[in-house]
This record gives structure tokens, C-alpha cells and sequence, in this order.
């Protein structure tokens, strides 16, 4: 059995909520490790103009450690090795106080390990370079970029979308659709960007987050050694890059939008956030952003240019009223990051496209205009270079399929197919016209899918679809080895939704609209967990029992009574270590300390004393019972 710590005595808080709450992970984490308080106020402070000069003490604290180390631990690229080979594999079995200190440690004289350069392969056939920290350096950059976001957010601009919390490409899209379809500004920029993320000036990168206000010198001299890091090249070769962030790097997205948020200020300043804009008055909208209708209204009687730039990381779109004024704007954007940023913009792909006689396109979707009625309306479909991809992945799914040899393969491969097709939908959904897009990609490998897959029949859908929930009216479902296979032209338009400006993770109020705090009569003791871990336990161990209790609401998972103080709570391993159990999630469950006696327990005098104490129902007898025959033990009570 487990052993706990002892500790203080329980404090009164709110009572759980019976209705499931809503949650995202990364504010889940924050609240295990009572880090969103302190996320707040920099935020807070940020907002004010108030400057960092000892963010360091915060970087490497316990807990924010231990929320970084929980935050990449299930990230697929935890599993990737660097140069040295080591993975998350090798942290998650070292004790808490240890990975802190290894941390610490590393930090007092840094140096970052080589970072591994691998090719990724892109759909038009080139590659686009990755690197991949080593695993300690990884975590290291994660425990930078959970100070540094709440600082940046306060001050990064409201059109960018990109690698940001809350906001999506969907948002971005839809920005567009709003400038067109209610501004009428019809001439779109589409800004090229040569190699951004491989010629980010590192000089002018620490400039701008001086500026921002991060002066911490510790944490600034960090930065330019994660900056400067030696790449291993495929051959074997080191590289030590003079400027560009590494793609792969955690922390590399952060850096990257505060390199172009000057772009987004300097481009805004000119008609949305013009000092004229906040002239006349307009009042204060619902979600509590200043109204600029009125303003807008007089500005347009003016010579100045309306546009509005929307941007997903490095892909830059700018929209304009007129020609003139979009030509304008494209020669001074481009001399503008090359004397200001030191980036080169590639006049080749950067183009005026007029809406209303050719498409522009943006994050995979074909954007032009039709006529309806009196005005001009977005009408949008999946990029051509997106529809001829998935016409040959599906067919080259297909003929996997075909091609399974036995029907446990062939279910599998179906499911893949599957998941394309939602994948597909999911995302391309925002597209207008994406019923016609996929109705061409349905015409052209049905005649593909019919000659391979045969017996292909139409069947009826089953009450229990699971994933597929959402193709319950769907009358094209083909079933193909028992298995279903969703029709890629079973698609329809959603509308696509913008960021709500009140959304926001670093404010008690902007949370409320994505996410609810735990909230349970004991939730002190979700501090005392983290803040007192199991010794001679791994670290996963520890942080697995710290989200463990929250799932379980503070209760025990057999007779689902409360935990009172930390000494009764016991983490149990389903499979036993002595079995070969590991300190998973899935292996682990909380229970109190008396009943974790009792699922170990082989002497029927000891057993009947603590049956006599306990007094278990039937259902708790067998969930107690369940947990004994996974550990190998005889069942007891009324199931022996």
C-alpha cells in the first residue's frame, strides 16, 4: 500500500456543482497548481504598463514546473527524441523535488543541447525544416512561455489569431467574411513573407520584448541562447543560426507573434485604432469594447485609407475599400518590414486581388464575392490545391483498404478513412460552398471506391453511431465489412463564429464564458497534494493523484465519501506494481485509507473487522471487488 503524508486540518470552501462543468485543460492545470492567480495579475500588470524585472523567481517555482511538465507531457512530440534521446519517458519516473531541481539547475548556467533538424514533408512536395529541443529543454521553454503568454496577451493586437489561446483559423476566416460583407472592402492583400520563421532578426526580437516590458536580464540572457542554439543537420553537420526561431520549439509561436505584432499596431494605427477613431462618440458595446461607427462614419468623409489586417501567425492578409489604396498599402507594408523588421517580402506571391472578379485565398479557403441583390456577399469554397489533395488521399485510402488482407485491417483502415472525411468537414465547413466542393471530390472517387470496395451496399444507420453522431440524418452511408464508410458529400456550411472580445483566459470574467473553476467542499486539499507529493514516488505519480482528485471531486472512488485530510487519501495501482503497473492515469484511482486496506487485505479476520467498520453496500462491494480481481485477490462478501 501507498503511503501518505500527513497534513493540516480541512477548511470550508464552495460545494461541487452537480451539472458537468465546462473545461479547458490548460485553466484546469493552472487551478491544480493554484498557478491562475498569479497568471492573472501579470496579465493585469501587463495591461497597466507595468515592468518585469523578476519573472525568473516565477519561472522556476515548484509549481509552475509541475504544471509545465503536466502541460507537455501527453503532447505527441514528448514522445519525439533530440539529440541526446531522451524523452518524457525519462522525466516522468523522477521524483518532483528532483525534476525541480534538475530544472533549477540547468538554469543557473544554461546552455541548450542541439537542437535535431528533421525535413517534414509539405503537400506540394518541399519540406519544411523542424527542430526538436532535447526534453529538458522543452520543459524549460515551457515553463517560460506559461509566464510569458499573460504578459504578451495584454499586449498583442485583436486580429491576430494565430497560436493564441481561445482563438482558432475559423475566427480568422471570419474576420474576413465581417470586413467584406459589413465594411465592403472588397481589395484583399495577400502578404508573402519569405522564410519568416528562418529570418526572425534576434536583435530586434529582444528590442521588442523590452518594449513589452520583460526586462528581466536572467530570463532575456536565456532567450538568446534558446535563439542561438546549435542545429544538427540531417548530415551530421552543426549549425549555429545568426537569426529565425526553430519551428518545433514551444516556445517558438510566442515569439514569432511578438515579432509581428509591431506589423499589427502599425497597420491598425492608420484607421481602427487612429486617435480619430475615438473622437466621436459611440457608446460602450455589450461585450464592452468602445462602439466606432460613429467615428468611422466621419473618418470615411476624410483622405484616410480604411483597412484592416487579419492575421494567422505568418499569414497576413490585409483588406482595403479601393485599388489605389490596396497598392498603396502593399509597397509601404513591404518597405515597412524590411527597414523595421529586417524581413523580405516575396513581391512575387504578394498580390491586390479585387473580390468581386477573382478569388483571394486564405488559410485553405478560396474567397471571392457574388452578387445578391443589391450588395456583394462572400462566397467561398475549399482552395483548389485542398481539393485535388484530398481526392488522391482518399483514393489512396481507398486502395489501402482494399488492399488489408484480413477484416480486423480493413475495419482499421476504414476508421482512418473515416477519420479524413470528418476531418475534412470539420474544417472546410466554413467555406460557404463547401456542399459543391465535396459533391466533385464525392464524384470523383465514388467510381473508385465502388470498383474496389466491393461488397458496397447502402445500410441502415445504427442507434448507436458514436463518432458518426453527426450523420445520423444521412441517407449515403455505405457499410463495407460491417463497418461504416461516411460520404465525403454529406457536407453543409456552418456559419462561423467569431472570437468574442470578452473571452479571455487571464480574467475572471473572460473565463466564465469557456470555462468553470472546481469548485468542491474540500478543494483545499488539491493545494495540499501538489504542495506535499508522495516521497520515493515518481512524478507522474504525484501529478496523476493531483488530477485524480479533481476528477473524482474530492471523493472516494469505492464508497464515494469525501476526503477530509491528505493522511486518508490513497492512491491505488489497478494492475499492481509488483505486476508490472505502471503510474499511469488509467492505473490509478483515489480511495480512502481504510479501504485501500481492505483491497489488499487476505486475512478473513482482518477483512470481516474492516467489512464490520466500513459497513459497504452492495454496489460499493462491488466496486471493492473489482478492484481486488484486477489485483489478483479472491473477492469477498457477497460475491465470493
Amino acid at each position: 500500500m501507498d503511503e501518505q503524508l500527513s497534513v493540516r486540518a480541512p477548511v470550508e470552501v464552495q460545494r461541487v456543482k452537480k451539472i458537468k462543468q465546462k473545461k479547458i485543460n490548460k485553466l484546469r492545470y493552472a487551478e491544480y497548481y493554484d498557478q491562475q492567480e498569479l497568471l492573472d495579475k501579470l496579465y493585469s500588470d501587463s495591461q497597466q504598463g507595468v515592468i518585469f524585472d523578476k519573472l525568473m523567481k516565477h519561472i522556476v517555482s515548484d509549481a509552475n514546473i509541475m504544471m509545465a511538465y503536466r502541460s507537455i507531457k501527453r503532447n505527441t512530440g514528448s514522445k519525439t527524441p533530440g539529440t541526446d534521446r531522451l524523452t518524457i519517458r525519462n522525466i516522468e519516473q523522477l521524483e518532483p523535488e528532483a525534476v525541480c531541481n534538475r530544472v533549477r539547475n540547468i538554469l543557473n548556467n544554461y546552455q541548450p543541447r542541439n537542437v535535431r533538424r528533421k525535413d517534414i514533408p509539405k503537400p506540394n512536395g518541399k519540406t519544411r525544416p523542424l527542430g526538436i529541443p532535447c526534453i529538458w529543454d522543452r520543459l524549460i521553454q515551457q515553463c517560460i512561455l506559461q509566464i510569458l503568454e499573460p504578459i504578451c496577451e495584454a499586449k498583442f493586437f485583436d486580429g491576430s489569431f494565430g497560436f493564441r489561446p481561445l482563438r482558432s483559423a475559423e475566427n480568422a476566416v471570419n474576420e474576413v467574411y465581417r470586413y467584406i460583407n459589413r465594411s465592403h472592402l472588397y481589395y484583399m492583400i495577400e502578404v508573402d513573407i519569405k522564410g519568416f520563421f528562418d529570418n526572425v532578426n534576434h536583435t530586434k526580437l529582444i528590442r521588442q520584448m523590452w518594449t513589452m516590458g520583460i526586462r528581466d536580464k536572467q530570463l532575456i540572457c536565456i532567450i538568446k541562447k534558446i535563439l542561438k542554439a546549435n542545429i544538427l543537420m540531417p548530415d551530421g553537420t552543426l549549425v549555429a543560426p545568426e537569426k529565425g526561431t526553430p519551428q518545433g520549439g514551444i516556445i517558438s509561436p510566442l515569439l514569432a507573434n511578438i515579432v509581428l505584432n509591431e506589423l499589427d499596431w502599425h497597420i491598425e494605427s492608420q484607421w481602427g485604432e487612429n486617435p480619430l477613431a475615438y473622437k466621436w462618440k459611440g457608446g460602450v458595446a455589450p461585450n464592452g469594447t468602445f462602439s466606432k461607427g460613429s467615428s468611422f462614419r466621419e473618418m470615411r468623409k476624410t483622405n484616410l485609407k480604411e483597412l484592416h489586417i487579419i492575421r494567422y501567425a505568418d499569414d497576413v492578409r490585409i483588406l482595403c475599400a479601393t485599388k489605389e489604396e490596396a497598392d498603396r498599402t502593399l509597397y509601404g507594408v513591404a518597405e515597412w518590414l524590411k527597414k523595421r523588421l529586417d524581413l523580405d517580402v516575396s513581391m512575387e506571391k504578394t498580390r491586390v486581388v479585387n473580390l468581386r472578379k477573382s478569388p483571394g485565398e486564405f488559410l485553405g479557403i478560396e474567397i471571392r464575392t457574388k452578387r445578391k441583390g443589391d450588395k456583394d456577399v462572400v462566397a467561398s469554397h475549399m482552395c483548389r490545391k485542398a481539393i485535388e489533395r484530398t481526392k488522391v488521399a482518399l483514393k489512396e485510402q481507398i486502395k489501402v483498404i482494399q488492399r488489408s488482407g484480413n477484416k480486423k485491417k480493413a475495419i482499421a483502415n476504414i476508421q482512418l478513412y473515416n477519420a479524413e472525411v470528418r476531418g475534412i468537414h470539420n474544417y472546410f465547413r466554413m467555406a460557404t460552398d463547401i456542399t459543391a466542393d465535396c459533391q466533385e471530390i464525392h464524384n470523383s472517387i465514388y467510381k473508385s471506391m465502388y470498383n474496389r470496395l466491393k461488397p458496397l451496399k447502402k445500410c441502415s444507420l445504427s442507434p448507436h453511431l458514436g463518432d458518426y453522431k453527426n450523420y445520423g440524418k444521412c441517407k449515403r452511408i455505405m457499410e463495407c465489412q460491417g463497418h461504416y464508410i461516411l460520404p465525403i458529400a454529406y457536407a453543409s456550411h456552418r456559419q462561423t463564429t467569431g472570437k468574442k472580445k470578452a473571452v479571455n483566459l487571464y480574467t475572471p470574467e473572460g473565463r466564465r464564458w469557456k470555462h468553470e473553476n472546481l469548485m468542491f467542499k474540500n478543494a483545499f486539499l488539491l493545494e495540499e497534494l501538489y504542495k506535499y507529493p508522495v516521497r520515493n514516488r515518481s512524478i507522474e505519480y504525484n501529478d496523476n493523484r493531483v488530477s485524480l482528485f479533481a476528477a473524482q471531486r474530492g471523493k472516494c472512488a469505492i464508497t464515494d465519501k469525501e476526503f477530509l485530510c491528505q493522511e486518508e487519501i490513497h492512491c491505488h495501482h489497478k494492475n499492481p506494481v509488483e505486476k508490472g503497473g505502471k503510474d499511469g492515469y488509467n492505473n490509478l484511482v483515489l480511495i480512502l485509507k481504510d479501504v485501500h486496506r481492505l483491497v489488499h487485505m487476505k486475512k478473513q479476520s482482518t477483512i470481516d473487522f474492516y467489512l464490520s467498520l466500513l459497513r459497504l453496500n452492495d454496489k460499493q462491494m462491488k466496486k471493492l471487488n473489482h478492484y481486488r480481481e484486477l489485483a489478483g485477490l479472491p473477492l469477498i462478501g457477497q460475491e465470493a
